[in-house]
Parts: C-alpha cells; sequence; structure tokens
C-alpha cells in the first residue's frame, strides 16, 4: 500500500506516544498466564506499533496498515538488549490471533514481555528524540 503524505503533526505523534506509553505500563503489570497471552501480546505489539505510527505521522505518513509502522521502527538507532526484528514475529502471532483463533501460551506472552522489556523504552526515547529533531529542523528552516 502507498503511503498517504499529510502535514507532519507532531502534537499528535506526541499523543500516540503518550498513549503507547501508559498501554506498556499498564500491559507489563497484566500477570502472565495462559488466559492473559492473548492480550499481553496484542497490546505489546499494538505499543510498539503506535511508537512507529507517531515517527510516521512527525513525516507526515499516515500508513494505511500495520507493516509500515514496524518497519519504520527497524530503520531507528537504539542500543536494545534483544533484536528490534523480533516486533516483526509479534505481530505475525497477533495477525493469527487476530483472524485464525491462534490462543497464545503462558511462554509466549513472557516471552513478548521480555521483548517489551529489553526494547521499547530505548526504542521510544529514541524516536521520542528523533520527532523532537524533526520540530527543531522545521523550527531553523522558518517552518512551523
Amino acid at each position: 500500500m502507498i503511503p498517504r503524505q499529510k502535514h507532519p503533526d507532531k502534537k499528535n505523534a506526541a499523543s500516540i506516544l503518550d498513549a503507547s506509553s501508559r498501554q506498556m505500563k499498564y500491559t507489563l503489570t497484566l500477570e502472565s498466564d495462559d488466559n492473559s497471552a492473548f492480550n499481553i501480546i496484542r497490546n505489546v505489539y499494538e505499543c510498539f506499533r503506535m511508537v512507529g505510527d507517531a515517527l510516521l505521522i512527525s513525516q507526515g505518513i499516515e500508513s494505511e496498515d500495520h507493516l509500515a509502522p514496524i518497519r519504520e521502527l527497524m530503520k531507528i538507532k537504539a542500543e536494545t538488549q534483544r533484536p528490534i526484528t523480533l516486533v516483526g514475529h509479534l505481530g505475525r502471532m497477533r495477525h493469527n490471533i487476530n483472524y485464525y483463533g491462534y490462543n497464545p501460551k503462558k511462554e509466549e506472552a513472557d516471552d513478548a514481555i521480555s521483548l517489551a522489556k529489553a526494547c521499547f523504552e530505548p526504542i521510544f526515547d529514541a524516536v521520542k528524540e528523533e520527532i523532537g529533531k524533526k520540530d527543531e529542523r522545521r523550527l531553523l528552516n522558518g517552518r512551523n
């Protein structure tokens, strides 16, 4: 799908970042078991996707699918304890959960939690910094 060009929207990007952070904090409070695995995996993936979406929105790009925000995250230079590419695996699992009735297990939820703890904060901080730099560049170039 072709991304739709729009005006960069720093306020919307910041709002999405804030929501992703709140949701991740909440998700990490959930007790991991076979019953909660469904929600934990979907929420962790969605929080990463939201961070990627915020980055795209700050660039004036509206994605039409989940792949573009995740691909954008892969471009971020951040020191993480686990490879950020593993978020793609969560996306495939989320797709199977939502569309094929896949029933994940506690171990898979534990892995999603581990990935979130290892990668979310560094990626979140790098995206937040990148969005701030884009805003600074616009101001230096005389654009609002």
